[in-house]
């Protein structure tokens, strides 16, 4: 008893008076239900008490009155026979990729999250977990152990099946045929859920968002098949009160102090839907209204000033873009205005999105990612943003989101219906403006060379570790998730499970593109799914966005590391020539580091032979051999190659290669330089050592496989001080290049130059750049540079590299 009590006082320390409150309440709202003291959860024989006044509860009238009464539901819906016409005029394939989800559904086999044809048997086992084994009991939701897989298996499996978003498939497929198979399919589906489920008992009654994920999915469905025979007035009837028990469970198990993340959020929407949707309900006004002050509350919350997702998950972020533009759109078909708030912040977090968005329209996984959607109207994966920008574009009259939702339209046609075919039409498609984007409070920072199919792009990520307890945080402070030449080339591992053991595998350090220092890292994870036992800081110190030059660079120290350790990272792309990555630990003794890079699936490394002089490189090829880069490291260390996984989608992994650079006793001034460079036409580049004068390395670079041909860059890393120095003749070049710049790069045949940090750079003699004359006052550290050789003498461009850069002329 004492030790009951001790283990109380602990939880309860620190909470304020309204969270007593709130968990206090929600307890013995748990503790009615188990005592059988609540009557009002039977919801066929107390359907009549919950209807508004003057909403008769004969399941006739209620029925017709439905399919009567005008909803402010999506624009798709206005019209079933355009939409479905729009559909087969602009998405020619979305009929048969629709019918063939459907025949799956019907069959019982069922698409969840990453796993594929999961079947729960004959008749359906809601409570069944067919990947572990496992069957949860149907005890009352607040007894069942829903987060011990020994017991229940993946949660995440068994809630997703009955999330019943393949119910909005079926109506698709409905639509497009008018076959009675797939509203037979609905109605029995349906049917065997409630049978099954009774109110708040079992597994699926434990996630309030779960709750209201599963009550989207019924509103979605009843007004795909609002018309259909198989819709009778029983069900209709039997489907209204359990969205009335649904809306009471949200509104009295808000995750107001257990989850106040996407959960709290999604709950707040299943509110508003519910009480948006279903009218005849007494509770309708009520419900709504709390769903939208929740939501317009934790704008501020759960948004960093730069509009990015409080949990840096960037999988997280995107369903709060669907919430909060659901909740746009709902506000606007409801004829009232949205306020300033919300009108702000839907394009804030599309923003980012379109930020992430890479060449073939996928963003990188940075944090969780649990693999689910808000609604499934269409095929494509999670990660695959087109759809939801193109929604955007739309909504929010965007062009740049129209460029870069360019492709199938199918899943925003689902939802704002052929109107948005018209406004789609008349929106102008541009691609976005810029190379580069600093989102600082949040610490994202992306890279790029350009908008186009063939573009390289990069994200870093350098903010804080999470929020509250950082759960859904990976340890993922400087990784960089590299698109090279628009293909994928070094990606995030994801996250595959939540209960299972290889959980702190996929979100641990070693599966990220970062720095171990002595084989740690400095965030690492704890035992529970959700918790860490050391969390390190990262910031960032230097930022440039220019045509011709990006930078990034950060820091990362405390956690696990002692307080005298710290690696700094730049990364910095010159034009569409390559990539550098520079790393430094910042010590008084030497250390151990190792750098990963995980490549994608489907490449594989092959890492050249040599002497000791010879140039350690990574050729990395697809398994078919075309060539995808050639990576170079000018440093301490050696390369290593190891298996590895890649989980593309929560529940699934796929093997992959991870490259390691390990250098085993790195002094603090010694950096790493990894050199990231794209093929040629006829295959990789050619790199070899240049003789030079003065400290430093400096890079030959022919953009040819072709060994004889001309080397025409010049790739210059200085290290120490003074000036360093190139004098040598290339196949066909003369290279006469002294700067004394960190890293110089030049191209085309000396018409090209980059240049970070320094005074000076000359070419055979003559000055091309003169830091001090171009920006005067400022330091020589935080300078860049770059120059064009134009008719008239040279063209250069400069400024300072901090992250309040200036893009100087």
């Amino acid at each position: 008893m004492i030790t009951t009590v001790l283990r109380v006082g602990r939880k309860l320390r620190g909470r304020s008076l309204d969270e007593l409150r709130v968990r206090g309440a929600q307890a013995l709202a748990a503790w009615r239900e188990r005592a059988g003291l609540d009557r009002d959860l039977d919801a066929d024989g107390r359907l009549a008490r919950w209807l508004a006044p003057g909403v008769s509860a004969a399941p006739e009238a209620l029925l017709a009155r439905f399919r009567e009464r005008p909803a402010p539901f999506w624009a798709a819906f206005d019209d079933p026979a355009a939409t479905v016409a729009a559909l087969r005029a602009r998405c020619p394939d979305d009929e048969a990729q629709v019918l063939a989800r459907a025949e799956r559904v019907l069959a019982r086999r069922f698409d969840l999250m990453g796993h594929r044809g999961l079947a729960f048997g004959d008749p359906i086992d809601w409570q069944h977990d067919p990947v572990a084994g496992t069957r949860a009991p149907l005890a009352h939701w607040s007894r069942v152990p829903y987060l011990d897989p020994a017991r229940v298996g993946d949660h995440k499996v068994v809630w997703e099946l009955s999330r019943q978003q393949y119910l909005a498939t079926l109506g698709q497929a409905y639509w497009y045929t008018g076959d009675a198979r797939y509203a037979q399919g609905f109605a029995s589906l349906v049917t065997d859920w409630l049978d099954a489920n009774p109110p708040k008992v079992g597994m699926n009654w434990t996630s309030s968002l779960e709750v209201a994920f599963r009550a989207t999915s019924w509103l979605y469905a009843l007004r795909f098949f609002a018309h259909a025979p198989e819709l009778t007035p029983a069900l209709y009837a039997r489907l209204v009160g359990a969205l009335h028990v649904h809306a009471v469970h949200l509104a009295t198990y808000l995750s107001t102090y257990f989850s106040p993340n996407t959960h709290l959020t999604g709950e707040a929407l299943g509110l508003v839907l519910i009480g948006s949707l279903v009218p005849e309900l007494a509770g309708a006004a009520r419900w709504r209204a709390q769903g939208e002050r929740i939501l317009l509350d934790q704008i501020a919350r759960q948004q960093r000033a730069d509009g990015v997702y409080f949990e840096q998950a960037s999988q997280y972020h995107r369903y709060t873009a669907e919430f909060y533009l659901q909740l746009l759109v709902l506000t606007e078909r409801q004829g009232r205005v949205p306020g300033e708030a919300l009108r702000a912040a839907v394009p804030r977090l599309l923003e980012f999105l379109a930020e992430l968005t890479r060449p073939d329209g996928t963003m990188p996984l940075f944090g969780d990612d649990d693999g689910g959607r808000l609604t499934q109207l269409d095929g494509r994966l999670p990660d695959d943003l087109r759809s939801l920008l193109l929604s955007g574009a739309v909504v929010c009259s965007r062009p740049e989101w129209r460029w870069l939702g360019d492709g199938d339209e199918a899943g925003t046609l689902w939802w704002l219906g052929p109107q948005a075919a018209s406004a789609l039409d008349a929106l102008p498609a541009r691609p976005p403006a810029g190379h580069g984007r600093a989102f600082v409070p949040s610490g994202f920072f992306v890279l790029r060379d350009g908008w186009h199919a063939t573009a390289s792009h990069a994200v870093v990520d350098c903010g804080p570790h999470g929020v509250f307890n950082a759960g859904h945080a990976h340890a993922d402070a400087l990784a960089v998730v590299l698109t090279l030449r628009g293909r994928h080339l070094f990606v995030d591992a994801g996250t595959y499970t939540y209960p299972g053991p290889e959980r702190n595998a996929f979100r641990g350090a070693a599966a990220h593109n970062t720095a171990l220092v002595d084989g740690l890292a400095p965030s690492v994870p704890a035992d529970g799914a959700f918790q860490w036992r050391h969390v390190g800081e990262a910031h960032a110190t230097r930022w440039v966005d220019a045509p011709a030059l990006g930078l990034f660079a950060g820091v990362q120290s405390g956690g696990a590391w002692p307080p005298d350790v710290a690696h700094a990272r730049e990364i910095v792309r010159v034009a569409d020539r390559g990539w550098l990555v520079r790393d430094r630990l910042r010590a008084a003794g030497p250390h151990a580091l190792s750098l990963g890079w995980l490549l994608a699936p489907g490449l594989r490394a092959t890492v050249a032979a040599g002497g000791p002089d010879a140039l350690p490189i990574v050729d990395v090829h697809t398994l078919a051999g075309d060539p995808v880069a050639r990576v170079v490291v000018v440093g301490p260390g050696r390369w290593e190659t190891e298996e590895a996984w890649v989980s593309p989608q929560y529940g699934t992994r796929t093997p992959a290669t991870r490259l390691r650079w390990v250098a085993e006793t790195l002094q603090g001034d010694d950096p790493v330089v990894t050199c990231i460079l794209p093929p040629a036409a006829d295959g990789l580049p050619t790199v070899r050592l240049a003789s030079c004068e003065g400290e430093g390395r400096a890079l030959l670079i022919s953009p040819s496989a072709d060994a004889d041909t001309r080397e025409d860059e010049v790739l210059l890393l200085r290290q120490g001080t003074g000036t360093l120095r190139v004098r040598e003749v290339g196949h066909a070049v003369a290279h006469d290049v002294a700067t004394d710049a960190a890293c110089a790069w030049i191209w085309g045949a000396g018409a090209a130059v980059a240049t970070l940090g320094g005074e000076f750079l000359a070419l055979a003699g003559e000055s091309i750049v003169r830091g001090g004359d171009l920006m005067p006052g400022v330091p020589h550290a935080d300078r860049w540079t770059t120059a064009v050789r134009e008719s008239g003498g040279w063209r250069v461009h400069g400024g300072t590299s901090t992250l309040a850069a200036s893009r100087g002329a």
